[in-house]
């Protein structure tokens, strides 16, 4: 079984080792592991990207075998460099971060996350009303949002049994298995660009604007 590296770390490249390495019928790779930076595709978020030694790594997905990395060329099973692409990297974990912070945003208003995406141009929670009178504003969400964001909340971890818990500041842990920022203001500047009503159930959507180079 593949070891989750970026559980304990956000280091941006390491060494491992390749267990296999399969050609598919797309002449793809389907590359295993001994350890690994790279997120893969889940948990509403989306896939590291970067570089297997000399070979591109596309994309990583979860299935029966584990943890599998899809690379453009073959890799010889040995010792092998790992390194993340760290803009889209940080991309992703502003977006998932950000989506954290929009659950502790609704539970001030007696909202409950229950699902989210953290997908640029997907990017939505949805939320379970504690009671059917619940009214909260897109301008309410948004100027709560900004507040923990320029709060500069510290990021936490923790692992207990396997599982990893992360949360900010003072707010209490949560099981996530993603990437995430080290401070609430890492995230950057977030829009919420929309709240739908539908069957008893609120769905906030958001965006999240480009940094300056």
């Amino acid at each position: 079984m593949t070891e989750h590296a970026y559980f304990y770390h956000d280091d941006l490249e390491m060494g491992s080792e390749v267990i296999s390495c399969i050609e598919q019928d797309d002449q793809t790779f389907h590359v295993i592991l001994s350890s690994t930076i790279f997120h893969p595709r889940g948990g509403g978020q989306a896939s590291d990207q970067g570089m297997i030694a000399d070979s591109i790594m596309l994309g990583a997905f979860l299935d029966e075998q584990g943890l599998v990395h899809v690379t453009d060329r073959a890799i010889a099973v040995g010792p092998v460099k790992l390194s993340v692409d760290p803009t889209i990297r940080h991309l992703h974990s502003r977006y998932h971060s950000a989506g954290h912070l929009l659950a502790y945003v609704g539970e001030k208003y007696g909202l409950v996350g229950i699902k989210g995406s953290h997908l640029p141009n997907q990017a939505r929670v949805v939320f379970q009303p504690t009671a059917s009178d619940i009214e909260v504003t897109k301008e309410q969400i948004q100027a709560d949002l900004e507040k923990l964001i320029l709060d500069n909340l510290p990021r936490k971890q923790k692992i207990d049994a396997k599982t990893r818990y992360v949360s900010w500041g003072d707010f209490p842990y949560s099981a996530c298995g993603g990437t995430h920022v080290l401070s609430t203001q890492d995230i950057g500047k977030v829009n919420i660009t929309k709240i739908k009503r539908k069957k008893g159930l609120l769905s906030v959507s958001y965006s999240i604007e480009e940094e300056k180079q």
